[in-house]
């Protein structure tokens, strides 16, 4: 049995550019890297994952109600010590969930935590209890309602769980990121100056995350995939931090530069429409930034 069984990769790696790449020659899977095989496979699968215009046809559902129980489900996720990548799953099934069925407003919230307790199976060791899950809720809700809509996501989702989410391209753009730093010389034995990079380091990829969690309660956001809206959030978070440095650090010439430390290669390359596409998706975030000042505050 294919070790990737349980994680519903293993449909999809026969048809991914992986595969094909390895066709043919029994050391090129070996030679690909497992961390690069798995974006390449994630990246391949996006367009059948986006839950776009999700909110067309649910009559009793608006935007401003996705964005409340979205940040509600962030506030849970934070509250049970749950990992980012099951609170983006659980938004991405619910979605999903969203644009086949039609769901009344009271029953939104039961939505919400019945695709939290799928994503928590998915990812997490251990999931919370259903009764800790119901009693978040109020009670308002039994075990067998969340029970029997568990089937029926599952069931209408086609058992399609393994969607690339912000979360799994975060964490592959920020790991790029810090192993393209540790190849850069700070070449200094000064402990201040690699406490300075470790401390500017760790606060790039907390604004990163901060920015890809504003954007998941947002509805505008539904239209870009999750890869498109990580590259963006990056950048934007670089921009930040540079600006601040520059404002704050401007006669410390012995500070560790945001932009000598900050720099990747975009996926895809570039084209045209790529970068119409990208200034756009930067230019919603950086509304969505302004507009949650307070959120981010504490991070730049």
């Amino acid at each position: 049995m294919s070790i990737l069984s349980d994680s519903g990769f293993e449909e999809d790696l026969h048809t991914s550019p992986v595969h094909q790449r390895a066709a043919g020659s029994t050391s090129a899977w070996h030679e690909c890297d497992y961390e690069e095989s798995c974006f390449i496979i994630q990246r391949h699968n996006e367009l059948q994952f986006l839950a776009h215009n999700c909110l067309a046809r649910q009559p009793q559902i608006t935007a401003e109600a996705r964005s409340k129980l979205v940040s509600w489900l962030i506030a849970v996720h934070r509250q049970l010590k749950l990992s980012f990548e099951s609170c983006c799953l659980a938004v991405n099934i619910m979605d999903r969930f969203l644009i086949t069925t039609s769901v009344a407003a009271d029953c939104f919230q039961l939505l919400g935590v019945t695709s939290l307790l799928i994503a928590t199976k998915q990812v997490e060791v251990y999931s919370p209890r259903i009764t800790q899950l119901l009693s978040l809720c109020c009670n308002s809700f039994s075990r067998e309602q969340l029970c029997n809509l568990e089937c029926l996501v599952l069931l209408r989702l086609n058992f399609r769980l393994a969607a690339p989410t912000l979360a799994f391209f975060l964490d592959y753009f920020t790991s790029r990121l810090a192993g393209f730093q540790s190849g850069r010389a700070i070449s200094t034995q000064d402990t201040n100056t690699w406490k300075e990079h470790g401390a500017a380091e760790m606060k790039w990829k907390w604004l990163a995350c901060k920015v890809c969690e504003l954007s998941l309660a947002d509805y505008t956001f539904n239209k870009y995939m999750p890869s498109v809206i990580v590259q963006c959030a990056v950048k934007l978070a670089k921009d930040l931090l540079e600006t601040h440095s520059v404002q704050s650090t401007d006669n410390d010439a012995g500070s560790v530069k945001t932009s000598e430390s900050f720099s990747f290669e975009e996926y895809p390359p570039l084209t045209c429409e790529n970068q119409l596409l990208f200034q756009q998706c930067t230019d919603d975030l950086k509304l969505l930034v302004s507009l949650n000042r307070d959120a981010v505050q504490d991070f730049i």
